[in-house]
């Protein structure tokens, strides 16, 4: 049988959760003391060896895949459960990463450690303890007889925190297959669920001068810094705040010596927007940019990494099942828009239903106070198990 809000089954969910916090944390932990940073492919097969071998205990799980990164990455980790092919149901996506932002070393500066309700390590919001509650949250399905009505997919990849250049391809494979996309990314303060992300582009503008003596024939010279100047006052101009577009020029790079005209210059832009439509805009404009002075030369690289993910009819209507699986559980689910990305973009444009932000409530993500509620864990991991019986 499948969840129903407003049942007993919600009474059992917490219960099961309530009895399996301390396993649910211990496996978390044992995944947070495998530093696991973005391209640490020891570290990467290590913490999926880990799920694989958690997952051996969940008899609703049909396969675990272990999927090598190119060029010694990382791992990506594939679990499917409830795999019925005949009863032509569209999967369900439950979508995170193993991978962290913290480099090797980090651990031991700031390991485990639980103090006034909150548990401290490296990766533990974002999003290890995530991990782990999905994990559960499989197992709580098979071991209530809450069975899914389609089958589930856990994808965690490797490399999200870096750009997704292997994982997006799974990625978008596997939304592109399914009906819903759950995304286990932490939640927005408050533990609101995410219905929109900013897509986001990166771009790099070079210039390319011409040096000369800055005291004896300076009108010889083509100067990048300030050919770069003006451009960055022409990209910045692109922003339009008011539909949800920034533009950053977030660093800048050029010359060798003050009495040389610098001959070359650079600049790295951070570009979000809301919308496939400001995206094609801003890029059109980036790589069309015209020099200032006609001597000096620009070259544009880099590009579009993350389309928006847009709060559609379809992610509405998610969003207010998931309101109402919460509210059975004494969870009030609130939404938010927020500006970072993440690999729900690349599932969004793959035209599946997503929300965002169902990780376990915390703060402190890629920082030094990073955390999860101790006591979340359970009432998160409930939720999660509800709604993925109930859709």
């Amino acid at each position: 049988m499948t969840f129903e809000p407003n049942s007993s089954d919600a009474a059992r969910l917490r219960r099961h959760f309530e009895e399996r916090r301390g396993r649910v944390l211990s496996l978390t932990r044992a995944l947070c003391e495998i530093e696991s940073p973005s391209g640490d492919g020891e570290g990467s097969a290590a913490a999926v060896s880990i799920l694989a071998d958690a997952a051996k205990s969940v008899e609703g799980a049909a396969s675990v895949e272990r999927i090598n990164a190119p060029d010694g990455y990382g791992e990506h980790f594939i679990l499917r459960a409830f795999d019925n092919p005949s009863n032509g149901e569209r999967p369900l996506l439950l979508l995170g990463h193993t991978d962290t932002v913290h480099p090797r070393g980090t651990l031991a500066a700031r390991p485990w450690r639980e103090t006034e309700g909150r548990i401290y390590a490296p990766g533990v919001y974002d999003m290890k303890a995530a991990c782990c509650v999905a994990l559960e949250a499989v197992r709580a399905c098979v071991e209530l007889s809450l069975k899914p009505r389609r089958p589930v997919v856990l994808l965690l990849t490797c490399d999200e925190e870096s750009g997704s250049y292997s994982g997006r391809e799974l990625v978008e494979r596997e939304a592109g297959r399914a009906e819903y996309v759950l995304v286990l990314e932490p939640p927005a303060s408050g533990g609101r669920a995410k219905t929109a992300r900013k897509g986001t582009g990166l771009f790099t503008l070079e210039v390319e001068g011409r040096a000369a003596h800055a005291g004896l024939e300076p009108e010889k010279g083509v100067n990048a810094v300030l050919e770069i100047a003006r451009q960055i006052e022409r990209a910045s101009a692109l922003a339009k705040p008011e539909l949800g577009t920034t533009v950053n020029v977030g660093t800048v790079s050029g010359g060798t010596h003050a009495n040389v005209v610098p001959a070359g210059a650079r600049a790295e832009i951070d570009v979000r927007f809301s919308t496939n439509a400001e995206a094609r805009r801003v890029e059109e404009a980036i790589r069309g940019l015209q020099s200032f002075d006609e001597r000096a030369r620009l070259k544009v690289s880099g590009g579009i990494n993350r389309p928006p993910m847009e709060r559609t009819d379809a992610v509405a209507a998610l969003f207010e099942k998931a309101r109402r699986v919460a509210a059975s559980l004494d969870v009030e689910l609130g939404e938010a828009s927020v500006g970072g990305a993440s690999d729900g973009n690349f599932a969004a444009a793959c035209c599946a239903a997503v929300l965002d932000g169902l990780g376990v409530d915390g703060d402190g993500a890629h920082a030094e106070h990073e955390h999860i509620r101790a006591d979340a864990v359970a009432r998160r991991g409930a939720f999660l198990a509800a709604l993925v019986a109930s859709l």
